[in-house]
C-alpha cells in the first residue's frame, strides 16, 4: 500500500479538540516558489525601472540601487504576502498551501519575518538545496527558516459540501414552527457566525465531553441574543439541539409542517 511521504500531523488543542494538517511536498512547493520568482521579477522590473533612471544622472548610485531593490523586494515580498494573507503568497495560493505555527496557532510577525530572512541559507550552495534536502528527511516537510520560526508549510484540501440532510434528517426543529423569527435569524446571523455553529457540529465526536458543552453552550448563549424564540419553542433543548436547530434553520430554510399543513387546508 503507498503512504504519502510527509504524514499527516495530529494537533490537539488545550479544549480537547483534534485536528489534522497534511504537509506540503517539495513539488507543490517548488511550482509555488516558480510562481513566487516570476512575482518577485516583475516587482523588481517595476522598481528598476526608476532606478534605471537614476543611473542617468549618477550609474554607480542606478546599479547600486537595482541590486539593492532586488534583494529587498526578494525578502520582503514573502514576509508582506504571508503576513497581509494569513501565510500565503501568490504561488502558494495558487497551489493551494499555506504557512501555518506547527501548533495550530495564528502566525506571528515574528514567525514570518524569521522563515523569509533563512530562505538565504535554505538557498545555499545553489537553488534551495539545502532547504531541499533538510524538508526532505523532515517528517513535517520544513526547511531550515521553518524549523527556526516553529512554522511548516501545509496542503489545503478543498472543504466537501457536507451532507446536512443526512446529519439533520428525522430531527424534529422546533425554531421552524415560527417562520417569521426562522427568517429574522437568517437575516441577522453572519456568514462567521454560521460557519462556526457548522464547523462544531461537523466536529463534536472530536471533542472531549466537558469541551464539548463548554463550546455548544458559549455558541447557544450567541445564537439567542441573534433573535428571541419563544420560551416553549426552546424548552427542553440542550445547548447542542438547539445550535442544530439553527443551523437547520439557516442552510436547509423550508416551510415549518405546521404553516405547510394550513396552506393546504386554506387550498381545500
Amino acid at each position: 500500500m503507498r503512504t504519502e511521504r510527509f504524514q499527516r500531523v495530529i494537533i490537539r488543542t488545550p479544549e480537547g479538540i483534534e485536528f489534522s494538517l497534511q504537509p506540503a511536498g517539495p513539488v507543490p512547493r517548488c511550482l509555488a516558489w516558480v510562481v513566487d520568482l516570476f512575482c518577485i521579477g516583475v516587482i523588481a522590473m517595476a522598481i528598476g525601472y526608476v532606478a534605471g533612471m537614476i543611473a542617468f544622472i549618477s550609474l554607480g548610485l542606478g546599479k547600486a540601487l537595482q541590486i539593492v531593490v532586488f534583494f529587498v523586494v526578494k525578502l520582503g515580498y514573502g514576509i508582506v504576502c504571508e503576513w497581509f494573507f494569513k501565510g500565503q503568497t501568490v504561488g502558494k495560493r495558487l497551489m493551494r498551501l499555506r504557512v501555518v505555527d506547527v501548533q495550530g496557532l495564528r502566525l506571528r510577525p515574528d514567525q514570518v519575518i524569521l522563515r523569509n530572512l533563512l530562505r538565504i541559507a535554505d538557498m545555499l550552495p545553489g537553488p534551495y538545496m539545502v532547504g531541499g534536502l533538510v524538508s526532505w528527511f523532515n517528517r513535517r516537510g520544513q526547511r531550515l527558516g521553518d524549523l527556526a520560526a516553529n512554522t511548516m508549510v501545509i496542503r489545503q484540501t478543498k472543504a466537501l459540501e457536507p451532507n446536512l440532510d443526512q446529519m439533520l434528517a428525522g430531527k424534529f426543529n422546533s425554531l421552524k414552527e415560527y417562520p417569521h423569527l426562522a427568517a429574522r435569524l437568517r437575516q441577522r446571523i453572519s456568514p462567521k457566525e454560521a460557519s462556526i455553529a457548522l464547523q462544531a457540529l461537523l466536529r463534536r465526536a472530536e471533542m472531549e465531553p466537558q469541551a464539548r458543552i463548554a463550546l455548544f453552550d458559549e455558541l447557544a448563549e450567541q445564537l439567542q441574543t441573534l433573535t428571541e424564540f419563544p420560551p416553549e419553542a426552546t424548552e427542553g433543548l440542550t445547548s447542542e439541539q438547539y445550535v442544530r436547530n439553527v443551523v437547520d434553520v439557516v442552510y436547509r430554510p423550508s416551510v415549518s409542517s405546521a404553516t405547510k399543513q394550513a396552506t393546504v387546508s386554506s387550498a381545500s
